[in-house]
Order: structure tokens, then C-alpha cells, then sequence
């Protein structure tokens, strides 16, 4: 599984800051509303970064405890959580076998989590792994990289320049497609400049898995979870089809 470094883990907040994840912790409350076998109070999110799902959540009233495998992306969330005195519970450990107590009401694998375990064995450990973790009936939310709408559209390279305070982060993603595996290899380059000088350059290698519809189901099922919804990201009502790249699913706990 890929971990994200320290300089990375402290641009992300930078680097993801157009993505609505307030509009996302809505919609997670929307699959709760809609979804929810009985009262939602506890979650478990898995692979919970630098606490973009946890921390709002907490601040809704959830009890939520945030498990990631990259200890710096933990740091930068337990700052930002004191910062707004948002109580979250935040465990280092990897999704395959991290034990956090429970049972939960809900889970969550937000923001392409699944696609960094690429073995089917390393899938199908998290999910028993998140179902040893939710009560039965309880709900696991999660998006995905949809198989039908990568192999059409295809990934591109891609330049982003983001202004910070005392000068800007530039990263540059490039990726190739293994179709033979069920994946694409995204190379990161990234420098954080002040002025024109560089304080700091990091390159990673993130290979993240895409899905098909009906290998999941069967995944989720050996796991103990059914299948309840798979549509466009964001929407609840959309179908997923060969023209959205990314897929909100939802599963329940048998």
C-alpha cells in the first residue's frame, strides 16, 4: 500500500482545496437518511488522511474514530481537529488488520481508499476487516475509480499550481494504465516554492486499482456486505456508467 511522505502529507490540505468535502460529509448524511437500518451515531473511517470526513463529522455529532497507515497525514489531522476542538479518535494502522473496537454503525472508505489496496487478497482483507468492525445492518460507504469509465476515458498528465501564503506548491501528475492488473500508475512530482526558490521537492509512485461493477459485488458479498447502491459521484440517483470516473458505493453489513 502506498503511504503518503511528510512533504506531500503537508501540502495535501493545499492541493485538495477545491474539493467540496463539507457537500461530501452531506452526502455521506444522505446515505445515512436514506440507507440507515436504525440511528447513525458511531463511525469508523478508514484511511481517514489528514481528517477531511473525520473532523466535520465529529463536529456534526458523530462519535468518529480516523485510522491511516501514514503517520504524517495523522499528524496534520490531529492539529487540525485540536484547532477546532473537534474529538476524534485517531489510530495509526493499516486497513487490512487494524483493530479500533466497535461496533460501529457506519463505515467509511472515502476518497479512492480502496484503490490503493491492489491485490484481491488485500481487498478482501480490508472489507472482512471493516465488517468485523460494523454491527450487522450497519452501513459501509465508499468511491471508487469506476473500471467501464477509465478504460474509456483514459487518464491524462495533468499540472497543478496552487498559490500558498509565502509562495505556491507545483505538482505534476503523469500516469500509464495496466489493464492487465486493473490499475494506474500515477507519478507525483511536487515542489513548494518561496519566491523562486524551492524548499522542498518530493516525487511518489501511487498505483491506485480501478473497479468493475460485478467483481465487487462478489467481493462485498464473500465479505459479508450487500450491495445496496453504485452511482455517479456525487449523486445518489445517477447510475455509474462508462462516463463517470469516480462511484459512490454503498453496502450493508449481513
Amino acid at each position: 500500500m502506498t503511504v503518503f511522505g511528510e512533504t506531500y502529507a503537508n501540502q495535501y490540505d493545499e492541493l485538495v482545496r477545491d474539493k467540496d468535502y463539507r457537500g461530501e460529509c452531506d452526502l455521506i448524511e444522505d446515505v445515512f437518511r436514506l440507507y440507515g437500518h436504525g440511528e447513525i451515531h458511531t463511525l469508523v473511517d478508514f484511511g481517514c488522511g489528514t481528517g477531511n470526513h473525520s473532523i466535520p463529522l465529529a463536529q456534526r455529532g458523530y462519535q468518529v474514530t480516523g485510522v491511516d497507515l501514514s503517520s504524517e497525514m495523522l499528524c496534520v489531522a490531529r492539529k487540525k481537529s485540536s484547532e477546532v476542538g473537534a474529538s476524534v479518535n485517531w489510530i495509526e494502522g493499516d486497513v487490512r488488520n487494524v483493530q479500533v473496537g466497535g461496533p460501529f454503525d457506519a463505515g467509511l472508505f472515502m476518497y479512492a481508499v480502496f484503490g490503493y489496496l491492489l491485490l484481491n487478497e488485500d481487498v478482501m482483507a480490508a472489507l472482512s476487516n471493516a465488517r468485523c468492525h460494523i454491527r450487522s445492518g450497519g452501513l459501509l460507504t465508499f468511491d471508487i475509480w469506476y473500471g467501464p469509465a477509465v478504460l474509456t476515458i483514459k487518464p491524462s498528465d495533468r499540472v497543478k499550481i496552487v498559490p500558498v501564503t509565502d509562495g505556491k506548491v507545483i505538482r505534476i501528475v503523469t500516469s500509464r494504465l495496466d489493464t492487465r492488473h486493473h490499475s494506474c500508475q500515477v507519478h507525483y512530482h511536487l515542489w513548494q516554492l518561496t519566491g523562486d526558490h524551492v524548499e522542498a521537492e518530493s516525487e511518489e509512485l501511487h498505483t491506485v486499482r480501478y473497479f468493475f461493477p460485478l467483481e465487487l459485488e462478489l467481493m462485498l458479498s464473500q465479505s459479508g456486505f450487500a450491495l445496496v447502491s453504485l452511482t455517479a459521484f456525487p449523486s445518489l440517483d445517477r447510475p455509474a456508467d462508462e462516463t463517470t470516473w469516480n462511484v459512490l458505493g454503498v453496502a450493508r453489513a449481513v
